[in-house]
Protein backbone atom coordinates (compact mmCIF):
# COMPACT_ATOMS: atom_id res chain seq x y z
CA UNK A 1 0.00 0.00 0.00
CA UNK A 2 1.71 3.27 -1.07
CA UNK A 3 2.01 5.92 1.60
CA UNK A 4 0.58 9.28 0.53
CA UNK A 5 2.70 12.36 1.01
CA UNK A 6 2.01 14.40 4.12
CA UNK A 7 0.84 17.94 3.46
CA UNK A 8 3.33 20.56 4.54
CA UNK A 9 2.58 22.72 7.57
CA UNK A 10 2.59 25.71 5.20
CA UNK A 11 -0.37 24.16 3.33
CA UNK A 12 -2.27 22.95 6.41
CA UNK A 13 -1.84 25.94 8.75
CA UNK A 14 -4.08 28.35 6.80
CA UNK A 15 -6.69 25.60 6.31
CA UNK A 16 -6.76 24.78 10.03
CA UNK A 17 -7.05 28.50 10.80
CA UNK A 18 -9.98 28.87 8.37
CA UNK A 19 -11.76 25.88 9.89
CA UNK A 20 -11.24 27.21 13.43
CA UNK A 21 -12.54 30.67 12.57
CA UNK A 22 -15.47 29.69 10.34
CA UNK A 23 -16.51 26.07 10.86
CA UNK A 24 -15.75 24.97 14.42
CA UNK A 25 -18.44 25.19 17.09
CA UNK A 26 -17.77 24.33 20.71
CA UNK A 27 -21.15 25.32 22.19
CA UNK A 28 -22.62 21.79 22.11
CA UNK A 29 -23.97 19.31 22.72
CA UNK A 30 -24.44 18.29 19.09
CA UNK A 31 -25.84 15.06 17.68
CA UNK A 32 -23.55 13.83 14.90
CA UNK A 33 -24.64 11.94 11.77
CA UNK A 34 -23.37 8.77 13.47
CA UNK A 35 -25.82 9.35 16.32
CA UNK A 36 -23.02 10.12 18.77
CA UNK A 37 -23.29 13.24 20.94
CA UNK A 38 -20.37 15.66 21.07
CA UNK A 39 -19.52 18.95 22.78
CA UNK A 40 -18.07 20.22 19.51
CA UNK A 41 -19.13 20.24 15.89
CA UNK A 42 -17.32 21.04 12.69
CA UNK A 43 -19.57 22.41 9.96
CA UNK A 44 -16.88 21.89 7.31
CA UNK A 45 -19.14 23.27 4.58
CA UNK A 46 -18.60 26.72 6.06
CA UNK A 47 -15.05 26.29 4.76
CA UNK A 48 -15.50 24.01 1.72
CA UNK A 49 -18.22 26.23 0.18
CA UNK A 50 -16.30 29.46 0.88
CA UNK A 51 -14.09 30.74 -1.97
CA UNK A 52 -10.94 31.11 0.13
CA UNK A 53 -11.69 27.99 2.15
CA UNK A 54 -12.30 25.92 -0.99
CA UNK A 55 -8.96 27.02 -2.42
CA UNK A 56 -7.18 26.01 0.81
CA UNK A 57 -8.96 22.64 0.85
CA UNK A 58 -8.17 22.02 -2.83
CA UNK A 59 -4.49 22.83 -2.29
CA UNK A 60 -4.24 20.54 0.74
CA UNK A 61 -5.95 17.57 -0.91
CA UNK A 62 -4.11 18.00 -4.24
CA UNK A 63 -0.80 18.01 -2.36
CA UNK A 64 -1.36 14.49 -0.99
CA UNK A 65 -2.86 12.66 -3.97
CA UNK A 66 -1.14 9.58 -5.29
CA UNK A 67 0.26 9.99 -8.80
CA UNK A 68 -2.09 7.34 -10.22
CA UNK A 69 -5.35 9.08 -9.18
CA UNK A 70 -7.53 10.07 -12.15
CA UNK A 71 -10.72 11.17 -10.35
CA UNK A 72 -11.68 12.52 -6.94
CA UNK A 73 -15.04 12.53 -5.19
CA UNK A 74 -17.29 10.82 -2.72
CA UNK A 75 -20.75 10.89 -1.25
CA UNK A 76 -22.82 13.91 -2.10
CA UNK A 77 -22.87 16.60 -0.35
CA UNK A 78 -19.84 16.45 1.91
CA UNK A 79 -17.34 15.46 -0.75
CA UNK A 80 -18.70 17.56 -3.62
CA UNK A 81 -17.04 20.93 -2.96
CA UNK A 82 -13.79 19.22 -1.92
CA UNK A 83 -13.68 17.24 -5.17
CA UNK A 84 -14.37 20.24 -7.39
CA UNK A 85 -11.85 22.43 -5.54
CA UNK A 86 -9.20 19.70 -5.75
CA UNK A 87 -9.78 19.14 -9.48
CA UNK A 88 -9.53 22.89 -10.15
CA UNK A 89 -6.32 23.32 -8.13
CA UNK A 90 -4.66 20.20 -9.56
CA UNK A 91 -5.59 21.05 -13.15
CA UNK A 92 -4.33 24.61 -12.64
CA UNK A 93 -1.04 23.10 -11.47
CA UNK A 94 -0.75 21.04 -14.68
CA UNK A 95 -2.22 17.78 -13.39
CA UNK A 96 -5.50 17.05 -15.17
CA UNK A 97 -7.98 15.70 -12.63
CA UNK A 98 -11.73 15.11 -12.76
CA UNK A 99 -14.32 15.34 -9.98
CA UNK A 100 -17.34 13.09 -9.42
CA UNK A 101 -20.13 12.60 -6.94
CA UNK A 102 -21.85 9.50 -5.57
CA UNK A 103 -25.61 9.78 -5.12
CA UNK A 104 -27.22 8.27 -2.04
CA UNK A 105 -29.71 6.42 -4.27
CA UNK A 106 -29.58 5.48 -7.96
CA UNK A 107 -31.47 7.80 -10.29
CA UNK A 108 -34.22 6.06 -12.27
CA UNK A 109 -34.26 8.49 -15.22
CA UNK A 110 -31.72 9.96 -17.62
CA UNK A 111 -28.57 7.86 -17.52
CA UNK A 112 -29.49 6.50 -14.07
CA UNK A 113 -26.98 5.15 -11.63
CA UNK A 114 -25.25 6.57 -8.59
CA UNK A 115 -22.12 8.12 -10.13
CA UNK A 116 -22.30 11.69 -11.43
CA UNK A 117 -19.58 13.38 -13.43
CA UNK A 118 -16.82 12.35 -15.83
CA UNK A 119 -15.89 9.06 -14.18
CA UNK A 120 -15.69 5.81 -16.16
CA UNK A 121 -14.84 2.18 -15.42
CA UNK A 122 -11.10 1.78 -15.01
CA UNK A 123 -10.50 5.29 -13.67
CA UNK A 124 -8.49 5.22 -10.45
CA UNK A 125 -10.30 7.11 -7.68
CA UNK A 126 -9.48 8.92 -4.49
CA UNK A 127 -12.54 8.94 -2.22
CA UNK A 128 -13.04 12.11 -0.19
CA UNK A 129 -15.03 13.10 2.90
CA UNK A 130 -15.29 16.37 4.80
CA UNK A 131 -15.61 15.07 8.37
CA UNK A 132 -15.64 11.41 9.35
CA UNK A 133 -16.54 9.73 12.62
CA UNK A 134 -17.32 6.15 11.57
CA UNK A 135 -16.17 5.95 7.95
CA UNK A 136 -19.65 4.95 6.76
CA UNK A 137 -19.79 7.53 3.94
CA UNK A 138 -16.30 6.61 2.73
CA UNK A 139 -17.17 2.91 2.67
CA UNK A 140 -20.48 3.57 0.89
CA UNK A 141 -18.64 5.56 -1.79
CA UNK A 142 -16.00 2.81 -2.15
CA UNK A 143 -18.72 0.18 -2.59
CA UNK A 144 -20.53 2.25 -5.26
CA UNK A 145 -17.31 2.88 -7.17
CA UNK A 146 -16.16 -0.72 -7.05
CA UNK A 147 -19.60 -1.86 -8.24
CA UNK A 148 -19.15 0.47 -11.23
CA UNK A 149 -15.68 -0.87 -12.07
CA UNK A 150 -13.79 2.11 -10.64
CA UNK A 151 -10.94 0.99 -8.35
CA UNK A 152 -10.32 3.10 -5.26
CA UNK A 153 -6.60 3.68 -4.76
CA UNK A 154 -6.74 6.24 -1.96
CA UNK A 155 -9.06 7.89 0.58
CA UNK A 156 -8.66 11.33 2.18
CA UNK A 157 -10.72 12.98 4.91
CA UNK A 158 -10.53 16.67 5.60
CA UNK A 159 -11.12 16.04 9.32
CA UNK A 160 -11.07 12.66 11.07
CA UNK A 161 -12.66 12.52 14.51
CA UNK A 162 -12.66 8.68 14.64
CA UNK A 163 -9.38 8.04 16.39
CA UNK A 164 -8.00 5.17 14.34
CA UNK A 165 -11.36 3.57 13.47
CA UNK A 166 -11.56 4.81 9.88
CA UNK A 167 -7.89 4.09 9.18
CA UNK A 168 -8.35 0.47 10.31
CA UNK A 169 -11.60 0.08 8.36
CA UNK A 170 -9.98 1.21 5.10
CA UNK A 171 -6.74 -0.70 5.76
CA UNK A 172 -8.85 -3.87 5.97
CA UNK A 173 -9.99 -3.09 2.42
CA UNK A 174 -6.45 -2.35 1.23
CA UNK A 175 -7.10 1.37 0.70
CA UNK A 176 -4.43 3.87 1.78
CA UNK A 177 -6.09 6.52 3.97
CA UNK A 178 -4.96 9.94 5.07
CA UNK A 179 -6.80 12.28 7.41
CA UNK A 180 -5.53 15.82 6.85
CA UNK A 181 -6.68 17.19 10.20
CA UNK A 182 -7.48 15.65 13.58
CA UNK A 183 -9.29 17.25 16.53
CA UNK A 184 -6.02 18.03 18.29
CA UNK A 185 -4.99 20.12 15.26
CA UNK A 186 -8.10 22.23 15.81
CA UNK A 187 -7.24 22.69 19.49
CA UNK A 188 -10.00 20.43 20.81
CA UNK A 189 -10.27 16.93 22.26
CA UNK A 190 -11.71 13.93 20.48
Amino acid sequence: MPTPPTPSPAVLAPLVDHLRRHALRTDGPFVLASGAVSDWYLDARRTTFDGEGARLVGEAVASVLHDDVDVVGGMTMGADPIAVATAIVATGDGRPLRAFSVRKEPKDHGTGGRLVGPVTPGDRACVLEDTTTTGAALVEAVDALEAAGVPVVQAVALVDRSGETVAALLADRGIPYLPLIRPVDLGIGA
